[in-house]
């Protein structure tokens, strides 16, 4: 099983303790350099706030990056390259258009992994069978045997994986959380969680693919062909510095993404699992919008509590908020609030980490996880069932009638119509592997 330079590096160390003399050829062995090497795979908008991040914790050094597109593998090293630069510290950072390349490097410990969702799985999976580390962007992948794939493949490895979840790290989804499974506002009857819109049918015009974008590689294993569209990778320039002003369009269109039902989904559903103590289990049944009397995205758990996608406030903001016999507890990234004062966050507690795309403590967390070889805040189970939720919501919408899913077993109750979609799993086109 492979392992990584930092680990060989440490187990051959701790393997000297009590030795009463070290041998003089074991003295950099005792005294390994404590820096942490990451590369980062997908370079787009997401990938640069992550990287702004990553570069500005302690004991962490970029040294290498990957994209289809060349201009923004340049983007990429031009900004590592001046961060260092302006620390006067050296800057050795290389670029790669495949992937495979950059996890061939042995000195590499750790993968920044920000594609589009369709190339989740692949990449991390083979991240982790050449003994990196990963941090990956959430939703964690398209489908779920994509996902139950991965967790096999973190566990066998026994790598670290971060889920792109950064709420986890924030006091106010931590405490309200903490508040509902700890039972103060009562037995939990009713969850209104809003996300927003599932995805659309791929509709964008066909325009001439640019030069420097290796198309037929971010199609990757998707079966069919797609046709490129600018709206897919916003564009950017470098001469003057000009990046994204949107968000690549990719995520809204069912044949490459989840709408916002997995990006948001994956964060605000994951909260509202938490809060319900299912964030390793999840709905016995998910009923689509419009069906019968569910005017909402329904998700029923097995112990009666409800979860409907659907607004909480007049402002439509994306959050939870979760019911009780006793009380309730609203939370989102821009407020927190409750039915009674000793709901609320204890008075000076609150810590904020900055912008929640380039604050640092979900980041901090996975670099504590490395060093300390313990699962982190966000671990691949947890983003594995938060994202079997999200992709069973769509599932259901695109069927147009309920589901029934034994989350125990991770199966599909009679329902082969279910079991043969394409979010559940799909045959990967030629010279593509999953693992």
């Amino acid at each position: 099983m492979a392992i990584t330079r930092r680990e060989f590096i440490r187990n051959s160390a701790i393997g000297l303790i009590g030795l009463t003399v070290i041998p003089s050829s074991y003295a950099k062995l005792m005294a390994p350099s404590d820096t942490i090497r990451i590369g980062a795979i997908g370079l787009g908008q997401q990938a640069m706030y992550l990287v702004n991040g990553f570069l500005n914790i302690p004991g962490v050094k970029l040294v290498a990056g990957c994209d289809v597109y060349e201009i923004k593998r340049d983007r990429f090293k031009r900004r590592v390259d001046k961060f260092y630069t302006s620390k006067n510290q050296p800057s050795d950072v290389d670029m790669y258009e495949r992937y495979q390349d950059l996890l061939a490097r042995p000195d590499i410990d750790a993968v920044i992994v920000a594609t589009p969702d369709h190339w989740h799985a692949s990449i991390a999976i083979a991240a982790c069978k050449a003994g990196k580390d990963v941090y990956l962007e959430k939703p964690l992948t398209f489908t779920i045997t994509e996902g139950k794939e991965l967790v096999k493949a973190v566990r066998k490895n026994k790598r670290i994986l971060q889920v792109g979840s950064q709420q986890r790290d924030d006091i106010a989804f931590q405490h309200a959380t903490k508040m509902v499974r700890g039972g103060k506002i009562g037995l939990v009857t009713n969850v209104k969680d809003y996300v927003g819109a599932p995805p659309i049918p791929y509709n964008l015009p066909e325009k001439p693919i640019p030069d420097g974008l290796n198309w037929d590689l971010w199609l990757g294993p998707l079966p069919n062909y797609i046709h490129y569209n600018p709206s897919l990778n916003p564009p950017i320039s470098l001469d003057p510095e000009s990046n994204e002003a949107e968000w690549g369009a990719w995520r809204w269109y069912k044949e490459m993404g989840g709408g916002f039902t997995t990006d948001w989904g994956a964060h605000m559903f994951d909260i509202a699992q938490w809060g319900l103590g299912k964030d390793l289990s999840g709905p016995v049944e998910i009923i689509p919008a419009g069906y019968g009397d569910a005017k909402y995205m329904t998700f029923i758990y097995d112990n009666g509590t409800i979860l409907t996608e659907e607004k909480f406030n007049d402002a439509g903001t994306k959050g939870v908020k979760f019911f009780g016999t006793n009380g309730w507890i609203e939370v989102s990234r821009e407020h927190y609030k409750a039915s009674s004062p000793e709901l609320n966050i204890p008075e000076g507690s609150r810590v904020t980490g900055g912008n929640y795309e380039t604050g640092t403590p979900h980041l901090e967390n996975f670099i504590q996880a490395i060093r300390s070889r313990k699962d982190p805040s966000t671990p691949v189970e947890v983003g594995h069932r938060t994202c079997s939720m999200c992709t069973l919501g769509n599932m259901a919408t695109d069927l147009k009638r309920p589901i029934k899913w034994n989350p125990e077993k991770e199966q599909f109750v009679n329902d082969k119509e279910a079991e043969k979609h394409m979010l559940n799993g799909y045959k990967y086109r030629k010279g593509y592997k999953l693992k």
